[in-house]
Formats: structure tokens, sequence, C-alpha cells
């Protein structure tokens, strides 16, 4: 038996009254998507009680991973990623290019910033901050990191969550807030005359936390698998638990991605001995946070034509049973921009039992009142794997 999970993230939403009510997972057309919601579908609570709703927390849980647990932060996890050294002691900050202006924060990506531009940014912000506790390390388009080498952590916000709102109450908070905001402001005068890429103005820096240290997916599900993601947080993730990971070309983390480089990678690895594949796509949440209605129903689109209806048509081909689960890490609704924690609509598809399959609707009302995971890191064990 293969085990593929399809993730959307941010792909769940609220009712948009546009849409006559409707959710864009209900609104979009999804026939793939449909069919696999044939099989078992429900919700799954993805963020516990108590943590912001992350997609590090959220993909955490759907990966297996209790985040009471095993959570220390964000910026560490895409430390891991670009295999950034780490003490016991330094500490990691998610610094994304952002744009700023009178005071609010007007683009948390700047623009969506090219990772070649970005990068540039990156190593002008090395030569001209001098402190010398700090180092910034490039990323993929705006998402960026700092280590504070023997740092602390401190409350921060993170960026999308105050989309077109004033920044002032949102700056780092805490005891060692100074050193932070100093080094915000330092950026923010080297950034100010950039050639580069003038509309990134400023760094924000947030998701702090210090290394660590979790088991090997292997070593909890005795199966090997892959990580397959254009984003530093997933393929930390994927590093730090033991997971394959694939390097595709054109992989963007927005709408223009390589679709098909990711799929049809998954389906090498299970051809070549693999057991599980991770794709995570990120279009549908980077839609959400622009709040753009139509460009989040067009990355539904997208990731159900090239993602689902290609693992439909690939796992015909496999000489294996496979299963495929389809889901999203948490909703990222239109209406605030930013991430929300409620339950998440998962659908499974067994390939051994297909005939048997009538047909779904996979969206947010239909998965509702049927099968409940109240603890998302049970997902993957209870679902899944469940034989």
């Amino acid at each position: 038996m293969k085990y593929l999970i399809l993730l959307g993230d941010g792909m769940a939403d609220w009712s948009i009254d546009e849409l006559d009510g409707k959710t864009p997972l209900e609104y979009a057309e999804t026939p793939n998507m449909d069919k696999i919601a044939g099989g078992v579908v429900g919700m799954v609570k993805t963020v516990p009680e108590g943590f912001a709703p992350g997609s590090d927390v959220a993909n955490l849980s759907v990966l297996g991973y209790n985040p009471q647990k095993y959570y220390t932060g964000r910026a560490p996890l895409e430390a891991a990623s670009k295999s950034v050294p780490m003490g016991k002691d330094d500490v990691a900050y998610r610094c994304n290019f952002v744009n700023i202006e009178n005071g609010i924060m007007k683009d948390f990506a700047a623009g969506h910033i090219s990772s070649e531009k970005s990068e540039k940014l990156i190593e002008l912000l090395n030569n001209s901050l001098n402190i010398e506790s700090v180092e910034f390390f490039p990323g993929v388009s705006y998402r960026n990191l700092m280590i504070w080498r023997d740092g602390f952590t401190d409350n921060t916000t993170p960026p999308h969550d105050i989309s077109d709102k004033p920044i002032e109450r949102h700056l780092p908070k805490g005891e060692h807030k100074e050193f932070l905001l100093d080094v915000m402001q330092k950026a923010s005068e080297i950034l100010k005359d950039n050639n580069i890429h003038k509309y990134a103005n400023a760094v924000w820096l947030w998701g702090e936390g210090k290394k660590p240290s979790m088991p090997l997916f292997f070593d909890m599900f005795e199966k090997k698998g892959c990580m397959i993601s254009a984003v530093d947080l997933m393929v930390g993730i994927g590093k730090l638990t033991g997971l394959y990971i694939h390097e595709i070309e054109g992989m963007t983390g927005f709408i223009d991605t390589n679709y098909n480089g990711k799929i049809n990678a998954a389906f090498d690895y299970f051809e070549n001995g693999g057991d599980f594949a991770y794709v995570h796509v990120e279009a549908t949440d980077e839609a959400g946070h622009m709040g753009e209605l139509e460009t989040k129903i067009k990355a539904i689109e997208l990731f159900d034509e090239k993602i689902v209806g290609e693992a439909l048509k690939l796992s015909g081909d496999l000489n294996d049973d496979i299963r495929i689960a389809v889901l999203p890490d948490h909703p990222t609704p239109i209406k605030i921009k930013t991430h929300s924690s409620e339950p998440v609509p998962f659908a499974v598809w067994d390939s051994k039992d297909a005939d048997s399959y009538e047909g779904g609707f996979y969206n947010e009302n239909y998965c509702r009142d049927k099968e409940f995971v109240s603890e998302g890191h049970m997902f993957i064990k209870r679902v899944l794997f469940k034989e």
C-alpha cells in the first residue's frame, strides 16, 4: 500500500456573500476532489487549543507530530530547511521583506519579491547592518531568516495577520523588544534607498524559536516518506523528521508553481520503493492572504486539476494499492486575510475500494457532521494508515 497526502495550504474558508453564501471550495469546480470525497470524509482539528493557527503547527499535526510536544517556533523549522547551523542558545526569527507605508502593513510579501532579488537584499543587510550577533539567511521569495546568536525570544506577530492595518500595536513586545526594534529600524534605513527591489522597504521579524528535536517519521510509522514543497517551512519539517526532500525546478510557492513536477516526483518516489509522499501546495494560502477571491478559486481549481486529478490518473499505473488524502492545514479566510483555527475538511480515497464509491462533494459543509478527528496528530494514524 502507498500513502499520499495532498495538502492545499489554507484552502478552507468561510461563507462568502459574493458566492451566495458558499465557500470558495463549494463554489469552485473540483471534480477530482469530489471523487476523493466518495471515500471517508470528515473534519480534523489540526490546531490544538492555545496555539496560533499557523502552517507550522497545523502541518506538524497532519504529519503526525503533536505540536504540544514538538513545536518550538516556525523560524527554526525553516532554518533546518536551509541547514542553517544553530547552537542550543541561538534563536531563529522569520524575516519577511515587507512594504510599510505611513505605518500601515501594505504588503506582507513585498510584492512577492523574486528569490533572486531577495537574496541580494539579504546580502545587502549582512554587509551593512554590522550587528555581530545577527546574521540573515535567504529563503524563497519574501520568506527569509534571521539568526540571533545566544539570543532571546520575544512576543511577535505574523505580518500576514495585520494586512492593511497599523503596525504600531503589533511590533515586538517583551523584555528584549528594543534589540529587535533596533534591528528592524536599521534594516529599514538600509532598504529605503535600495535599487534592487524598492517595494521591499522594511523587514518584519516573527516566528521565533530555538532548534527543535523530533523523532524520525520512519521510526514512528515504519514507512519511508518524502516531502514535496516549495516552502522552506515544509522542507524544514521534512528534514527534521528524516523525510526525503525532492528538489524540483519551477516551484514558486504561488499559483505559477510547477504542479506537474510535484505530483510526478511523488509517483516516481513510489516507483522507487517509497511508501508515503506529502505534496504541499502553497498557492491557495497565498491567495487567501491577499484577499483575492478569484485568485483563490483559481488556485483551488488548479490544485484539483493538476495535483489531485493527476494523482488519480497516475494511481492507475501503480503496481500497488494507494490511499490518497486531501485536506488543508487550516482555513485562510478571504474576509480576514489570515489563518483561523476551525477544523478543516478531509477526504480519503482508497484505490482498492474505488469501485464501491459513489462520489461526494469535497467542501466544508459536506464534510461537517461526518467523522471528526479532535486531535490533528492522530489523523495520519486513525484515518490514513488505518488498515
